[in-house]
C-alpha cells in the first residue's frame, strides 16, 4: 500500500467527539464553538477570539478590522498561500510581493524592507505566514513599524525565544483545515493577544452564523488541542530518523535560526537534483512525494520570478515526504530508507 504524503491527525477520541455534537444535534454554530474559545484561550493567552468557518474569512475580518483604504498595500510573502491574494484584492487592496531569505521558507526584516523600497504604493500592513512551520524572527518584523497579521496555522507550537508564535502581531490567524497543524476539517481561528486590539475584532464576533465555525468542527479542534503536545513528539520522533538519513544526502534542509524552535509540521529538502527524479524514485517505492509550494502564490504562477528569485527557485527543488503521527514503525522506516538513497 502507497505512503501518502500527508494523513490529517484524526483518530478516536475526535471522531466520538465529533459524533457526539451529532447526537446532541449541535452541528451549526454553537456550544461546542464558544467551548472551543474559552479551551484555546488557555493554550495561547488572548483576550478576544472569533471562531470562523474558513482562512480566508478570517484573514478578510482582520484585514477589515484594521480599516485600511482601497488601494492600499499589504505585504505577503510570495510562498503564502494562494487565496491570501484572492482575499487582498477582493478588499479592493493590493498585495505586495516580498522575497523569502536565502535557503529559507519565510520572508525577513530584510526582504520585506526590500519589497517596501521597491514599491511604488501605499502599504500598510504585514501578513506573516510562517510557511511549512518555519517561523521568522518576528521581533525584527514588528520593529519595521507596520500592523502585522500572524498566520500560525502551520505553525502552531513553535516558540520564538520565550514567546509562542501567534503572540507578536495585531491579530493572529490559527487555520483549522486539512493540512494544518490542528485540523478540524475546516474552519479558524481569529485572535488578539491585546485586549485593545480584540475589542476592534468584536464585529467578527458578531457575524451572521454562516461565518461562524460549525459545532462539529469545533468538537475536533478542541481534541487537536488536547492532543496536541503528545502529537508534537511523535512528530519530532519522526523527524530524527528522516534527518539522519537525510544527513548521508547532498540535499538541504531549511535554514532555522537557533534561538526558533521547529514543530516538525512537515519534511521537506531542497533538491540538488530534478525533482522528477527523485518522484519517480518514490512512486517505485510506493512513497508518495510532493512539490512543497504547490499551493502558494509563487507555485501557481501567481507571482512574477524576477520580482522573487529566492522563493521562485525553492518552489522549483522542494518537495515533502510523508511526516505525520499516524505513520507506523515499518513506514517510518520506509521513508528513511527511501531519503537515504535518493538520486
Amino acid at each position: 500500500m502507497k505512503i501518502e504524503v500527508y494523513s490529517p491527525t484524526v483518530k478516536r477520541k475526535e471522531m466520538d467527539a465529533v459524533l457526539t455534537a451529532m447526537v446532541e444535534d449541535k452541528i451549526g454554530p454553537g456550544d461546542h464553538a464558544r467551548s472551543l474559545i474559552r479551551l484555546a484561550k488557555e493554550y495561547l493567552g488572548f483576550d478576544y477570539c472569533a471562531a470562523l468557518r474558513s482562512p480566508a474569512t478570517a484573514l478578510s475580518a482582520a484585514l477589515q478590522s484594521l480599516r485600511l483604504e482601497p488601494g492600499q498595500g499589504a505585504v505577503i510573502s510570495a510562498l503564502s498561500p494562494r487565496y491570501y491574494a484572492n482575499v487582498i484584492e477582493a478588499l479592493g487592496l493590493r498585495p505586495v510581493y516580498a522575497d523569502t531569505a536565502p535557503s529559507s521558507a519565510y520572508m525577513e526584516r530584510e526582504t520585506i524592507e526590500a519589497a517596501l523600497s521597491a514599491c511604488a504604493g501605499d502599504p500598510r500592513c504585514i501578513i506573516v505566514h510562517h510557511t511549512l512551520g518555519y517561523a521568522p524572527d518576528m521581533t525584527g518584523i514588528i520593529q519595521i513599524g507596520l500592523p502585522v497579521i500572524e498566520d500560525i496555522s502551520q505553525s502552531y507550537g513553535v516558540m520564538i525565544g520565550d514567546k509562542k508564535v501567534g503572540s507578536f502581531g495585531v491579530f493572529t490567524i490559527l487555520g483549522l483545515e486539512e493540512r494544518d497543524i490542528l485540523t478540524a476539517g475546516g474552519g479558524a481561528l481569529l485572535y488578539a493577544v491585546n485586549r485593545r486590539d480584540g475589542a476592534v475584532l468584536k464585529n467578527a464576533g458578531s457575524l451572521p452564523p454562516e461565518y461562524g465555525l460549525p459545532d462539529m468542527n469545533a468538537a475536533m479542534a478542541a481534541v487537536q488541542f488536547r492532543e496536541g503536545a503528545k502529537n508534537f513528539e511523535k512528530r519530532k520522533e519522526i523527524a530524527q530518523a528522516y534527518i539522519q538519513a537525510a544527513l548521508r544526502t547532498r540535499h538541504k534542509r531549511f535554514v532555522q535560526k537557533d534561538d526558533i524552535e521547529y514543530n516538525y509540521y512537515a519534511f521537506p529538502l531542497i533538491l540538488e537534483t530534478g525533482v522528477k527524479d527523485v518522484m519517480d524514485y518514490a512512486k517505485r517505492k510506493e512513497i508518495e512525494v510532493e512539490n512543497a509550494f504547490d499551493n502558494t502564490l509563487m507555485g501557481a504562477g501567481m507571482v512574477e520570478p524576477a520580482l522573487c528569485p529566492e522563493s521562485y527557485s525553492v518552489s522549483l527543488r522542494t518537495v515533502l515526504f510523508p511526516l505525520y503521527p499516524r505513520l507506523r514503525a515499518a513506514e517510518i522506516e520506509q521513508v528513511a530508507k527511501l531519503i537515504g538513497t535518493l538520486p
